[in-house]
């Protein structure tokens, strides 16, 4: 990419008191200031004797200057996307390379291999639901085994410590919406590695062992539990004594909602000596771990297609991925078991941290308060370099303020053109059915709406260098428009760090190495332009920041695309994602707009973009790009549940009003069974679900309180069900409080899994009941919603609600429901149910289970 020097001064030639015919008038300062003068005999587009001439841009919007003059269109197009190619490729070479090799074999290393075979035995006894045998016994029984044979082969510098817990407790939590969560005898492995005199202080490593109905759960969540063991293992075999106590939770409870954690923290012994955790978690299979915050929070996320399917089998995750998580997690409790901070640790609390990691290399962390200091003085740094340029005197800086300006207001225009665009597009994929067309072809999005967002941002500073600034010196205008990218960053770094946003670190890295880069390119770039020297220099200050940047882009498309296909039938996924997509773009673009104005045009990048953009439109239209796939190395399915169901209605005296039997069908992506339909006929839209008003939740059967991102229902007659395990629900008692209350008791008694369901009537309020914390807690949309579970035995669940009756009506006070759901076992199971997964075509996952409603009113 070459520049070539201009051969004039180029000044904008203002209304009041100058003729366009009239003579030269003296050079604006400001807008010369990057254009030195060249030679007197200059050819080309020079003006004679080296004075000032204003000159005119063409018709196609470049200045009539000789060849040679600006960047080559082409070069500079095709420099910044092998640019952007490449550091994409560095991100996906850093994905790739899991483990350092070599490091692992010695003795004391944690060993994937003996980690794999504990995975493959918890995997091997199938799905593990709260509740069910392959849970409570089987899995279990399994930890339990090789807990003892750790124990047998650890130092006598250590001790072990073993514990099963049951316990029972309740809680409220603020999720889907809100609902209270209730849990009776669960199960919970704990297990305490501490020195052989005993420790006072303790650091908690957690993981889950059961698994959603109908998965496996490999990598949600027994790879965790394998690295726990297998971390156990190799603690316990050190010849280094520990300063404190390792406690190890195998919770049997977590894909209920926390129930098991719950009850550890509240209720264990041990519990009282932690002074720090780690939680290991999944929202994908294998990969590098993610960091969140909770204490140090660690998350495979890669491939979260096949996160709670069929698909979530040992095999699917890499031995490295299980060797890398492994090596962290050994080195931070091994650290942290024998730290001098962890018995104190309230005295080394810095507040909230600043914590990111670089390409999955390494962490780094430093205290929220640090942060804020080092993002103000970039802000300072920032605000100087502009403020010295603001604050010239007009005779020096000519109409620079006000360009810089009006350039601002362009971007922000161009970026809401953009982003417009981008949605206007989404709203129609999505009302001609068309949804998700990338779900399985991501490169689909990046065509469609990637393509789209970039070509609309570079037409709208297109049409500003050829109708505004026509007269201005294209150097001139690339300085402008870095300082307005700059000046962009330097207000978002300034907003996030005054709200104490720990991510405000990101805006920092987005100001402090662009403002190093033009320190050091300044000098260059007014003495020679846009020269390949430039080129270099600026693309190699930039690295930093779009490396990270394309890091965190794919994290974020890598942990979002997967849920956007399980986030319901109410949010259009297109409209998220072009959201997303035109956000990245602005991001991405916002240190290059400037080549737009140093570009000598920008025809065939803006006609090659909006090509690539139709045709993909015109594709994803004729239905070309299928969003679901079965194929053995990466299914991407689409989730269905099927509930096979009996629904009883009793009305206030008890007499049953309603009854009936189907096979209740939820999709959870947008599309709904558009896709199906073609498979199976006869769930169409003639047999769409119709909400029953006077029930809570519509009458339906939920498993957890998601109605409001499912409104899409269809119900499929069926026979009725008649589980072995039946629910059964009954009032032990009515009685009128001192305090003019109605005091409802309730027993239940059913299946390990039940839900809840309360609606006041018109007149009445519920004050109280015996749940969570005491204060009834609504679910979305009003009603109440509690979330029961057991193991393998418990007593009978019994509860009471107050109500409140202000006025007494004919039709009662309150509705309640208990929904019974049959997750394990042959009573999961129906013959209904099963001819009507096997029709299902192999690019689906259809959960099944059975389940019971029953509705009372009081």
């Amino acid at each position: 990419m070459e520049w070539a020097s201009e051969s004039a001064a180029v000044r904008r030639h203002r209304v009041g008191g100058e003729r366009r015919d009239g003579p030269a008038a003296a050079p604006q300062p400001g807008r010369e200031a990057l254009a030195p003068e060249p030679p007197a005999d200059a050819g080309g587009g020079g003006g004679g004797g080296g004075g000032a001439r204003t000159r005119k841009r063409s018709a196609g919007g470049d200045a009539s200057r000789g060849a040679g003059t600006g960047l080559s269109e082409a070069r500079a197009a095709l420099g910044l996307a092998l640019y952007l190619l490449a550091l994409r490729a560095l991100v996906q070479l850093s994905l790739q390379q899991l483990v350092l090799r070599g490091a692992a074999g010695r003795p004391g290393d944690f060993d994937a291999r003996q980690a794999r075979d504990y995975l493959e035995h918890i995997t091997s006894i199938g799905p593990r639901t709260t509740g069910s045998p392959e849970n409570e016994i089987l899995t279990v029984h399994y930890l339990l085994e090789q807990i003892k044979l750790i124990e047998v082969q650890s130092s006598s510098l250590h001790r072990i410590s073993v514990d099963v817990q049951r316990p029972t407790g309740s809680f409220s939590i603020d999720f889907l919406g809100g609902f209270t969560s209730y849990y009776d005898n669960i199960t919970n492995v704990v297990v305490k590695l501490e020195p052989r005199d005993g420790a006072q202080h303790a650091v908690l490593a957690n993981c889950h062992f059961d698994s959603v109905a109908n998965s496996p759960g490999a990598s949600d969540d027994a790879v965790s539990c394998s690295v726990m063991l297998e971390v156990l293992r190799v603690l316990s075999t050190s010849s280094e004594a520990l300063r404190h106590a390792v406690i190890f939770l195998f919770n049997g409870a977590e894909e209920n909602v926390l129930q098991a954690s719950h009850g550890f923290i509240t209720q264990h012994p041990w519990a009282s000596l932690i002074r720090a955790f780690i939680n290991l978690e999944a929202a994908g299979v294998g990969g590098k771990e993610l960091v969140f915050q909770t204490g140090i929070d660690l998350a495979f996320i890669e491939n979260g297609y096949i996160y709670h399917t069929k698909y979530d089998t040992a095999d699917r995750i890499l031995t490295d991925s299980i060797q890398r998580a492994g090596d962290n997690i050994l080195a931070v409790l091994k650290y942290l078991a024998t730290s001098d901070a962890l018995p104190s640790s309230s005295k080394y609390r810095h507040g909230n941290m600043v914590f990111f990691d670089v390409l999955g290399l390494f962490v780094i962390a430093y205290p929220s308060r640090v942060g804020s200091i080092i993002n103000y003085m970039v802000v300072t740094a920032a605000v100087s370099y502009l403020g010295k340029k603001w604050l010239r005197p007009k005779q020096k800086t000519g109409n620079y303020t006000k360009d810089f300006f009006c350039g601002l207001g362009i971007t922000l225009v161009s970026w809401f053109t953009s982003l417009v665009t981008v949605l206007i597009i989404a709203v129609f994929v999505s009302l001609i059915g068309r949804s998700l067309s990338w779900y399985n072809h991501f490169y689909v999005s990046v065509c469609l709406y990637g393509t789209a967002a970039t070509a609309k941002i570079i037409l709208i500073h297109t049409l500003a260098k050829r109708f505004y600034y026509m007269n201005a010196s294209d150097r001139y205008l690339g300085e402008v428009f870095f300082d307005i990218s700059l000046f962009v960053h330097c207000v978002s770094l300034m907003a996030l760090t005054s709200q104490g946003l720990c991510s405000a670190f990101i805006s920092a890295v987005w100001v402090a190495f662009p403002l190093l880069t033009k320190f050091c390119t300044r000098k260059d770039f007014k003495q020679h332009g846009a020269q390949g020297k430039f080129i270099a220099l600026y693309l190699s200050g930039m690295f930093v920041p779009y490396l990270y940047a394309l890091y965190l882009i794919w994290a974020v498309f890598e942990m979002f695309t997967p849920i956007l296909g399980r986030s319901g039938t109410e949010i259009p996924p297109d409209v998220v994602l072009a959201s997303i997509l035109a956000g990245c773009t602005m991001i991405l673009s916002s240190y290059f707009i400037n080549f737009i104005y140093l570009a000598r045009s920008t025809k065939r990048t803006m006609l090659s973009l909006t090509l690539v953009c139709v045709v993909t439109f015109l594709l994803v239209c004729s239905g070309a790009f299928f969003p679901y796939s079965s194929h053995p190395a990466s299914p991407k399915p689409k989730r269905v549940f099927l509930q096979h169901m009996t629904r009883t209605f009793h009305d206030l005296d008890g007499n049953v009003v309603k009854r009936d039997s189907g096979i209740w069908i939820n999709g959870f992506d947008y599309t709904g069974m558009s896709h199906i339909t073609p498979h199976i006929p006869e769930i169409n839209e003639s047999i769409r679900a119709h909400c029953e008003e006077n029930a809570p939740l519509c009458g339906f059967p939920w498993y957890l309180p998601v109605h409001f991102l499912i409104r899409k229902n269809w119900y499929l007659p069926a026979p009725e069900v008649s589980p072995g395990n039946p629910a059964h629900f009954r009032l032990v008692s009515k009685e009128q409080t001192p305090w003019d209350s109605i005091k409802l008791t309730f027993e239940a008694t059913g299946p390990s899994h039940m839900s809840f369901y309360i609606r006041t009537h018109e007149g009445s309020t519920l004050s109280q009941w015996s749940l969570g914390n005491g204060t009834p807690v609504t679910s979305k949309g009003g009603d109440y919603f509690v979330f029961y579970s057991h193991g393998l035995q418990a007593s009978a669940w019994r509860f009471w609600i107050e109500v409140q009756v202000l006025e007494e009506r004919p039709e009662g006070m309150v509705t309640v429901a208990i929904a019974a759901h049959h997750l394990s076992g042959e009573e999961k199971r129906s013959s209904q149910l099963d001819a009507l997964k096997d029709k299902f075509p192999d690019w689906t996952f259809p959960s099944a289970w059975v389940c019971t409603y029953s509705l009372f009113v009081f």
